[in-house]
């Protein structure tokens, strides 16, 4: 019985789709079946998928007659599938040979987690650069409320623990946060502490063509997240308690003193609710105000006198820091 689904959204994807499907097809696992989405591309990518289903019976291709986009093309694999272990890969990347051997080892010996991801190292127009995620999932809990910290096509994952929750299309590109951020609360998450991906990186990745609906998803990604401490999008601080878990550069002063305080109420709120590893959830927001605090864009002497005797995050920040501050604050 076959144990895993890959799937693999594609289009227009000559360039690169050959490189993606030798890489599935040379895994030291080899119980899957590759089921690859076509969306309607208008190059020469039927011809390589049906060239290559003629070669490995483990490949399923499913043709839509028309434009659909790659969150409802993987939800629709997701249906699809029949096993219980679903690996995720676009079809400009690579894995590496023990990419899906490790991740199932992995999810087997570890019932209570339901998404498994990996390092990844980009190539192409950005060569050699390894992103290495946070590996438990108490860290990637609280780091999801600044970015999104598992690559989603590094991400296995158990069918069953993803329920009825689905990549959703008004996020794209950023519908892997939006589906991972509220997973995340469902299910126990791991980053292998490897990197076993390589990720294509070109002009024409959709992370870069829509830029701007990127940075407006990611703000409402983000504001949900705080929907598990009790503040809702209604609440009159909202841009306030958002700047104290996720960095905004380039506050006023008047701005920073909103992000202090709601920084003391999150945390104070997190202590009664108890979602986060308090100590993380701590060194994490310490992390941020101490960032907001060197990136204001007023620097004068009452915002001197603020952070050092108001503030209460003063005694907190290096002490080079707090030397650059006082010099900038001076002149």
């Amino acid at each position: 019985m076959t144990e895993l689904t890959v799937i693999m959204p594609v289009y227009n994807g000559e360039a690169f789709l050959a490189e993606a499907i030798d890489s599935v097809l040379k895994q030291t696992f080899s119980n899957f079946k590759l089921l690859i989405l076509n969306d309607n591309s208008k190059d020469d990518t039927a011809n390589i998928l049906n060239s290559y289903k003629q070669q490995d019976s483990r490949i399923e291709i499913i043709t839509k007659t028309e434009n659909v986009g790659p969150a409802n093309l993987r939800n629709e694999g997701i249906l699809h599938a029949k096993t219980e272990y679903i690996a995720l890969l676009d079809a400009d990347d690579i894995a590496l040979p023990t990419r899906f051997e490790k991740q199932l080892l992995f999810l087997k010996n570890n019932l209570e987690y339901g998404v498994c991801g990996t390092w990844f190292t980009f190539f192409g127009d950005k060569k050699n650069k390894t992103v290495k995620h946070e590996e438990t999932h108490k860290q990637i809990k609280i780091q999801m409320l600044n970015n999104c910290c598992i690559g989603n096509p590094t991400v296995m994952l158990k069918k069953s623990h993803l329920a009825d929750l689905r990549f959703e299309h008004q996020y794209v590109p950023a519908e892997d946060y939006a589906l991972w951020s509220q997973l995340v609360y469902k299910t126990k998450f791991y980053n292998i502490q490897e990197s076993l991906l390589q990720y294509r990186w070109h002009p024409n990745n959709i992370s870069q063509t829509k830029a701007e609906n990127l940075k407006k998803s990611e703000n409402i990604i983000k504001k949900k997240q705080l929907l598990n401490l009790g503040i809702t999008f209604k609440d009159a601080n909202i841009n306030a308690y958002l700047n104290a878990i996720s960095l905004t550069r380039g506050l006023t002063k008047n701005e920073i003193k909103n992000t202090v305080e709601a920084s003391k109420k999150i945390i104070a709120l997190n202590i009664e609710k108890q979602v986060y590893n308090q100590e993380l959830f701590i060194a994490h927001i310490n992390r941020i105000i101490i960032k907001s605090i060197r990136n204001c864009t007023e620097n004068n002497w009452s915002y001197y006198k603020y952070i050092k005797n108001y503030s209460g995050y003063y005694s907190k920040i290096p002490t080079i820091d707090k030397i650059a501050l006082f010099f900038k604050c001076l002149f």
